[in-house]
């Protein structure tokens, strides 16, 4: 499901990290009855602890999913770390 926008009422705006070309993470997104590979473009971080993802989806279209939720998979971390292993997804599924 996607997560909506950020607005004043939900407080202190969110810590944002993004990542260079090359070193972005990646998840997979329950999309149309099909897992699709979507590059994390950034993290949004709330004060509640609330985590949101935006992503360049393959239609080039961004869109910003909360996490965690079943909807969402780790396709690959950024460079040098590694998922949790509950995290990753087997290739089949994708």
């Amino acid at each position: 499901m996607e997560s909506r926008p950020w607005r004043p009422q939900d407080g202190p705006e969110p810590s944002v990290h993004s990542w260079p070309p090359g070193q972005r993470p990646a998840l997979y997104v329950w999309d149309g009855s099909r897992w699709r590979y979507a590059v994390v473009q950034a993290r949004q971080t709330y004060g509640n602890g609330r985590v949101v993802y935006q992503l360049l989806m393959p239609s080039s279209s961004v869109r910003s999913y909360e996490w965690p939720q079943p909807g969402l998979r780790v396709a690959h971390p950024p460079p040098g770390r590694d998922p949790a292993p509950a995290a990753r997804i087997n290739a089949t599924d994708a």
